[in-house]
C-alpha cells in the first residue's frame, strides 16, 4: 500500500482515537440529559437542559465529522459528499460554541476563574475560526479555508487529550479531579491540540521541492 494511501487511514482513524472518549461521553449524555440522569457534578446544568443537550449533541457531531472531513479520501472521491458534511460540521461547530458560551454566562463561578476564562476565550476563537473558513472557501482559498477548519478542530476538541489522564482518575474516584493541577492539565490539553493543529498545517502548507533536471 502507498503511503499516501497509509495516510488517507491513518489520519482519520488517529483522530477518532484521539477524540474517543469525549465524542463516547457526549453521546452518553444526549441520553442521560432528557432522562433526568446526569451526573451530580453536572446536575446544576441541568437548569437548562435544552442548552445543555445542544451542546452535548453538537461535540458528538463535531468530533464524529472532523475526522471524516480531515481524511482526503472523502474529499478526493465523494466532493459533494464532504462539502454537505463540512456544512454540518460547521453547523455543529456554531452550536457548539454558542451553546458553551450560554451555558458559562448562566453559571459564572461554577469552575476557577482560569478555567471559566480558557473556556470563554475557546468559545470565540471556535466561532472566528470557523467564520473565517467559511469566508475563505467563499473567495475559493482551499488552503487557507483548511487551515482554519483544522484550527476550529483543534480548539472544539481541545479538551480531548485530558481525557486520558483525568477520564481514568473520576472512573476509580467518582469525583471529577479539581484544584490547580486539574485546571493546568486543561489548559495545557487546549495548547498542545493546537499546537498539533498548526503543525498539520505547516505539514499540508509545505511547497514540495521539485527535483532539478540538469
Amino acid at each position: 500500500m502507498e503511503r499516501r494511501s497509509v495516510n488517507r487511514i491513518l489520519v482519520p482513524a488517529g483522530l477518532l482515537f484521539l477524540t474517543a472518549i469525549p465524542v463516547a461521553m457526549a453521546g452518553v449524555r444526549m441520553v442521560q440529559i432528557p432522562m433526568g440522569t446526569t451526573p451530580d457534578d453536572t446536575a446544576h446544568l441541568m437548569t437548562l437542559p435544552l442548552h445543555y443537550w445542544l451542546h452535548a449533541s453538537a461535540g458528538l457531531a463535531f468530533g464524529l465529522l472532523g475526522p471524516l472531513q480531515f481524511g482526503r479520501a472523502l474529499a478526493g472521491r465523494f466532493g459533494r459528499l464532504h462539502k454537505l458534511l463540512g456544512r454540518v460540521f460547521v453547523a455543529a461547530g456554531v452550536v457548539l460554541g454558542f451553546s458553551g458560551l450560554r451555558l458559562l454566562m448562566a453559571f459564572p463561578g461554577s469552575s476557577t476563574l482560569l478555567l471559566d476564562a480558557v473556556r470563554v476565550l475557546a468559545g470565540i476563537a471556535l466561532l472566528i475560526a470557523l467564520a473565517l473558513s467559511i469566508r475563505a472557501i467563499q473567495d475559493r482559498d482551499v488552503p487557507r479555508h483548511r487551515a482554519w477548519m483544522i484550527r476550529a478542530y483543534a480548539i472544539g476538541v481541545g479538551q480531548s487529550l485530558i481525557a486520558f489522564i483525568l477520564f481514568p482518575i473520576y472512573l476509580i474516584t467518582g469525583e471529577p479531579p479539581v484544584g490547580v493541577m486539574a485546571d493546568l492539565t486543561i489548559v495545557a490539553s487546549w495548547v498542545i491540540s493546537l499546537a498539533m493543529g498548526e503543525y498539520a498545517i505547516r505539514r499540508i502548507t509545505r511547497p514540495t521541492l521539485q527535483p532539478i533536471h540538469a
